[in-house]
């Protein structure tokens, strides 16, 4: 078996993969975007005529990465008895239209995905099925073409993908989902706009290198950013920076998935995600829509992974180890893959239709044990070293729906003794503290894409030997880990305090469970609180709180769900409300699904708190406009709870076996 999957026992033919490169095709509107064409070879080195069902993917990550597209999707599929179509977007690459790039904001994504997929339909090597693969900005480039509805378009795999800018992607809850930042770093070091731009790349690869100076510079200013070397892509950040409330940006198709499920085309496709990828709460929503609306097989695959581990085939994600049966990697992805295309697109009787709609991993049942020492490696290589990774196990189970039925949503309300408990607070509590912007809640572990920062090029190694994407690394934890600041940690600061410890974290926590609960589904948090200020933050986290053990005495506070809600957009993000002070206000906080259990003896803890960075960008207090302020202050916030305020969060418990 190649690492990306299983090869036919022919193994020579299995090398015969013939590329034709940098074929233009054409787009309606007259400009051409490069693809590679990936086909099976003839002995003599011609590409076999087929005809054969396509595969396409659209990807702004440079067409010709071997680790993205050449070896997982073209070679594997086009060994495997498929045509393969690689394409550079709008834009990027070595495609056309330079210049109009906008990261997830493209205006013609759905047009150039239908007209690449009726034009590879139409080619003579092409049997007229077209199926699409893609993660991350891939898969919105994916969902893009099917919600134009090509006739040739088959099936999808659609990995990761975001489907609301607003949501999860570029915004939560009113905040900046920070990781938007460096990944426009991602994108600007190769934009081809600036090949030949010396200062320029200068500037970019000063902007990638210094990602965290410039979070802790914030506010950012127009024109003053590293990304403005390639204008496209600072105004695109000045979109996501500004903009909370929902606007005409937003509601463009690229970044309005949503609302638009009904035009889908209707195709058996397949959903995967994982409880700790930033689009846990979006990928499970389009299947349960899609499986609502359509006719056709829709499936749901999710692991205990972040935004790449599924792809990268290892057990573990951030500082906790999930089990042997977790890890995927492109052998396991690749098979699956090729069994569901296989099946719609050559009609080969494989049974996949008859397999259960959901494959989804429920977290919990490990020993609680620490491994040795790591690193939290990943797609783009070396990451954070970790001092050990907990065992926290899991198990595969089939189901035959999302959400599911049987779920019980609970609440379990806070309480004036820090407890957290499913009986109601009869007597009246409250509990303070202050938002200091200057000194904000460090993010330890979250459902985030990687925070990356270029490195330097090692002295004595070629640029052409190793890429700019070859020396990013990520300096946050995108996953689970201990609740215990440390050196080395981004944001944090000694003396390294437990978050319970801060005085800027208000914590609530059951008494040790006298048996598991399993929370599988969506969670939200109901608070009544108020502030000193005009406009501030709620951040709200589900924490697996471990018992005292021999390898962790203080017991390991895993982050199981967090999300956040600016105040101002208590009512919702049609418009902006400042908040009058000292008015106590209901607010909603959603959290994204999970399946987790909480073993017995272990707590259920939730974390109240007003910032989370860098995954979420720090509230200054004032009310000014979002990232225009010009001075930040502290404010004393507040939740209280009692049989007027029954502040709480809503779990989905399933019963008992």
């Amino acid at each position: 078996m190649s690492k990306w999957g299983p090869m036919p026992a022919d193994l020579e033919a299995a090398r015969r993969v013939v590329v034709s490169r940098n074929i233009m095709v054409p787009m309606r509107d007259g400009k051409r975007l490069a693809t590679d064409i990936y086909r099976p070879g003839l002995e003599n080195g011609e590409p076999a005529h087929g005809p054969f069902p396509v595969i396409l993917t659209r990807t702004s990550y440079d067409k010709s990465n071997p680790n993205m597209q050449v070896g997982p999707v073209g070679e594997f599929f086009a060994a495997h008895g498929y045509a393969v179509a690689v394409q550079d977007l709008r834009g990027r690459g070595e495609s056309e239209d330079v210049g109009n790039y906008h990261h997830v904001a493209n205006p013609e994504e759905g047009n150039d995905g239908y007209d690449t997929v009726e034009w590879l339909a139409a080619q003579p090597w092409s049997n007229g099925k077209v199926g699409m693969v893609g993660t991350s900005h891939s898969a919105v480039c994916t969902n893009a073409a099917a919600l134009k509805n090509p006739p040739s378009l088959k099936a999808a795999w659609i990995d990761s993908a975001p489907t609301s800018g607003i949501d999860w992607q570029c915004r939560r809850g009113g905040a900046m989902a920070m990781q938007m930042f460096p990944a426009l770093f991602v994108h600007a070091h190769d934009a081809p706009e600036i090949r030949d731009d010396p200062a320029a790349m200068a500037r970019i690869e000063w902007g990638g290198r210094n990602v965290r100076q410039q979070l802790l510079s914030m506010p950012f200013k127009p024109g003053q950013t590293a990304l403005a070397a390639v204008p496209n892509l600072e105004r695109i950040l000045f979109h996501y920076y500004y903009e909370g409330a929902n606007n005409d940006f937003w509601a463009m198709e690229t970044m309005d998935n949503k609302s638009r499920w009904d035009q889908f085309a209707d195709i058996p496709c397949v959903l995967s995600t994982g409880w700790y990828d930033l689009f846990t709460e979006e990928a499970t929503q389009q299947f349960a829509e899609l499986a609502r609306r359509k006719k056709s097989p829709m499936r749901l695959v999710v692991g205990p992974w972040n935004h790449t581990a599924m792809r990268g085939g290892a057990s573990f994600v951030g500082e906790v180890d999930f089990g042997p049966s977790s890890a995927w990697g492109y052998g396991v992805y690749n098979r699956e893959r090729l069994r569901w295309f296989d099946r719609w697109l050559k009609g080969i009787d494989n049974g996949v239709e008859q397999e259960p709609p959901v494959r989804m991993f429920t977290m919990g049942g490990g020993d609680g044990t620490i491994s040795a020492p790591g690193t939290n490696a990943g797609v783009f290589g070396a990451g954070i070293d970790v001092k050990g990774r907990l065992n926290h196990g899991g198990r595969w189970r089939a189901e035959k729906e999302w959400p599911l039925s049987q779920a019980v949503k609970t609440p379990y309300y806070l309480r004036a003794d820090n407890g957290l408990s499913a009986e109601k607070p009869f007597a009246a509590g409250s509990a303070s503290w202050t938002h200091d912007p200057e000194r904000p809640v460090p993010t330890l572990g979250a459902s985030v894409a990687p925070f990356l920062e270029f490195q330097p090029l090692p002295k004595g190694i070629s640029a052409d030997y190793l890429s700019t994407r070859g020396r990013m690394t990520t300096f946050t934890h995108d996953g689970p880990m201990h609740q215990r600041e440390r050196e080395g940690v981004f944001a944090c600061a000694s003396p390294y305090p437990l978050l319970a410890e801060r005085s800027d974290v208000v914590v609530f926590q059951t008494e040790p469970l006298k048996e598991a609960v399993e929370v599988t589904g969506q969670v939200s948090v109901r608070l009544w609180i108020s502030s000193t200020a005009l406009d501030t933050d709620f951040t709200a986290k589900l924490v697996d709180v471990y018992p005292a053990s021999t390898d962790v005495p203080e017991g390991y506070h895993m982050n199981i769900l967090d999300s956040i809600l600016r105040a101002r957009f208590r009512d919702g993000f049609d418009a902006e409300k400042l908040m009058e002070p000292g008015t106590v206000y209901p607010i909603t906080i959603i959290l994204p699904p999970t399946s987790n259990v909480f073993a017995k003896g272990h707590r259920i803890r939730l974390d109240i708190a007003s910032s989370s960075f860098p995954q979420f960008d720090v509230n200054p207090n004032t009310g000014e406009p979002l990232g225009r302020h010009t001075r930040t202050i502290r404010a004393r916030n507040t939740v209280h709870f009692s049989t007027e305020h029954p502040s709480h969060i809503l779990l989905p418990i399933m019963p008992k076996a």
